[in-house]
């Protein structure tokens, strides 16, 4: 697994910064120069949480497990799509494959009509939650644990649902949601509930939730609840941090649009997600073939 998932993310880096060198030498550059170093770590920190050594430690250590999770649902994919990745991967894709694959994708109407339900804020956070929840049920997290199968399923949710969660916040071309921006604010506060609910379970119970780790002989249940409580301070800690760091960023935004729509700039809800400039959001670019 490390070895193909490098194989993988250092091929999807290549393509990036190929596609970024082409946008930033046309006239019409819109990916500024910042997008690329949040793509690119977050690219690293899929790495550290699948094939760095990190990986190998989540069978006799629930905080490990736990860092894995935290970093491919709530630190990788919102790094990604600050990234512009649709945009900048398409420009950076052989030209064997033709001009714009993914615009011409995206002109069937099947295709939009997808993409628009599962950008869906319902849709996304309902996506996230369940994921969350349902692989901290003990028996699906056992299964994971002892399946390499399974393992590999359930980072590839963890990840997937992250972006799903990110994307109505981010919102990275082509999207083109009209959902007033402040919803976006509540949003990041309902999805800090399961999370606080999980993480104050694990760190408050006097019984070790997975008892999967009990089966290694020179481990005490006193040492598996203080691991078990390390990882839920962890969750709580990190996921209540970056949450509140994207919704006061956001109503930040979202003020300072209030302010300038008097003076003929953009209404808050012409305000598009977080990595976006107030003034416009992030449009696809044309770049004429060699």
């Amino acid at each position: 697994m490390p070895v193909p998932l490098t194989l993988i993310l250092a091929l999807s880096a290549f393509v990036y910064w190929r596609g970024l060198l082409r946008i930033r030498s046309s006239p019409s550059n819109g990916v500024p120069a910042w997008r690329a170093p949040g793509f690119l770590l977050g690219l690293i920190l899929v790495w550290v949480a699948v094939g760095s050594p990190l990986a190998s430690c989540d069978a006799g250590s629930l905080t490990a497990h736990m860092m894995q999770h935290l970093l491919l649902m709530t630190f990788a994919p919102p790094l990604i799509l600050l990234g512009a990745p649709v945009m900048t991967l398409e420009q950076g894709l052989p030209r064997l494959l033709g001009p714009g694959p993914f615009s011409r994708l995206l002109q069937r109407r099947y295709v939009r009509r997808v993409g628009e339900a599962l950008s869906e804020p319902v849709v996304c956070w309902t996506a996230a939650t369940a994921t969350l929840v349902g692989w901290h049920v003990p028996a699906l997290f056992a299964l994971a644990l002892r399946s390499h199968t399974w393992h590999a399923v359930e980072h590839a949710s963890f990840f997937v649902t992250g972006l799903l969660f990110w994307w109505p916040v981010i919102r990275p071309w082509p999207s083109a949601s009209s959902n007033p921006r402040w919803s976006m604010v509540l949003y990041l506060f309902f999805a800090t509930l399961p999370c606080d609910i999980l993480a104050g379970f694990l760190v408050f119970s006097d019984r070790v939730a997975y008892s999967v780790y009990l089966s290694d002989p020179g481990r005490s249940t006193l040492t598996v609840l203080q691991d078990q409580q390390s990882a839920g301070a962890l969750m709580w800690t990190c996921v209540t941090i970056v949450y509140l760091v994207a919704g006061t960023i956001l109503s930040t935004r979202l003020l300072v649009a209030r302010e300038t729509s008097g003076a003929g700039g953009p209404s808050a809800g012409e305000v598009s997600g977080i990595g976006s400039r107030p003034q416009r959001g992030v449009s696809r670019v044309e770049v004429a073939p060699r």
